[in-house]
């Protein structure tokens, strides 16, 4: 028969004392939250029979934090994949409990967007999203910020008159890089065609000036087209693509900076790409990890996840703990790549 673990076997597993433990189970204020959460952690490991009671105790002393995330549409696969890598993070946080808001919004109109912000703002400590730039947008956030609630902008920078945090990748070196591929890889120089979503996002605009700032230093022999938008949409990105094949035919290479990756992926299978075609895309996820084992991505330039999640409850954490006379929180992550070489 297999022995339940006493309060000794706990306290060994803890490296605490036995009376710690004792405190923690009987009068955990007594003790510091720490301490308590190691002794959480210990009992978890080896299966301590009073669990019920020590995670009561933990979770007493923990601090509560409300943070809101405001995300793009759910049907989108990065921003589902992105809105269940948040709910992991806050489940998994240890300092303090997290509950958190998260929303989507299939309805991008500034207007709209402006009055989940306020929303948010109004029931949230602090508040980080995704948005496109429009003066509604920017008003929507120093209303919020004004009643001191700090505001993150998510992936893509935001301005407004009070300070903006903001956590996501340098796009300008997202972009360089995307370019340093091409000149790389491609066989010969030519054509190269640009795809983005919506310049109103920040972040693809700023991906695009850097992928036109390497090929200025570097890159004279390549032609860069001029950019399509594709408003986000898969279907307007397949006809972008199909259009520029049929103008274009000779294209020596694509970067989709934006959204509609599927329309374009789908695109990119059916038509007749010259010898030694080069593809960059963004965002690793279902379709473009198929694209990249096939061979119609050639690269994937992408935000690490799961960090992205962690950093940014982090940076509203420390927002809303420091007050608004503190500063923004800005934390600029490492970008992912990836090719059919190590996915």
């Amino acid at each position: 028969m297999v022995k339940r673990p006493t309060i000794p076997d706990l306290a060994e597993a803890a490296g605490v004392s036995v009376s710690t433990v004792n405190r923690v189970i009987n009068k955990g204020d007594s003790v510091r939250q720490p301490t308590r959460e190691r002794v959480l952690r210990a009992a978890r490991d080896i299966g301590f029979y009073g669990l019920g009671t020590i995670e009561h105790s933990v979770t007493a002393g923990r601090e509560i934090h409300r943070p809101g995330v405001l995300l793009l549409q759910e049907r989108r696969p990065f921003y589902r994949d992105l809105g269940a890598a948040f709910r992991r993070a806050a489940a998994e946080h240890l300092d303090g409990r997290i509950d958190l808001t998260l929303e989507y919004l299939d309805d991008l109109s500034p207007d709209v967007v402006a009055s989940r912000l306020k929303y948010l703002g109004s029931n949230c400590d602090s508040v980080a999203l995704v948005a496109a730039e429009h003066p509604l947008i920017s008003d929507a956030i120093d209303a919020v910020l004004s009643q001191g609630t700090p505001v993150l902008g998510l992936i893509t920078p935001l301005t407004a008159r009070g300070n903006v945090g903001f956590v996501g990748l340098d796009s300008f070196k997202v972009g360089r890089t995307a370019a340093w591929a091409f000149d790389k890889i491609c066989h010969q120089q030519g054509e190269i065609g640009i795809l983005v979503g919506n310049t109103r996002y920040r972040n693809q605009d700023l991906n695009e000036s850097g992928f036109r700032s390497y090929f200025r230093e570097f890159g004279s022999g390549f032609t860069l087209l001029e950019p399509r938008a594709t408003f986000e949409s898969a279907n307007v990105a397949r006809e972008m693509t199909e259009d520029l094949f049929a103008k274009h035919p000779d294209m020596c290479g694509l970067f989709i900076s934006g959204g509609g990756i599927t329309g374009v992926l789908s695109a990119l299978r059916e038509a007749r790409r010259p010898p030694g075609f080069v593809s960059v895309g963004y965002e690793l996820m279902d379709a473009t990890r198929i694209a990249l084992f096939d061979g119609t991505l050639t690269m994937a330039i992408s935000h690490p996840i799961e960090d992205l999640a962690r950093q940014t409850l982090a940076a509203l954490i420390k927002s809303k703990r420091s007050g608004p006379d503190a500063g923004a929180q800005n934390v600029t992550l490492d970008f992912d790549i990836y090719t059919s070489e190590n996915i």
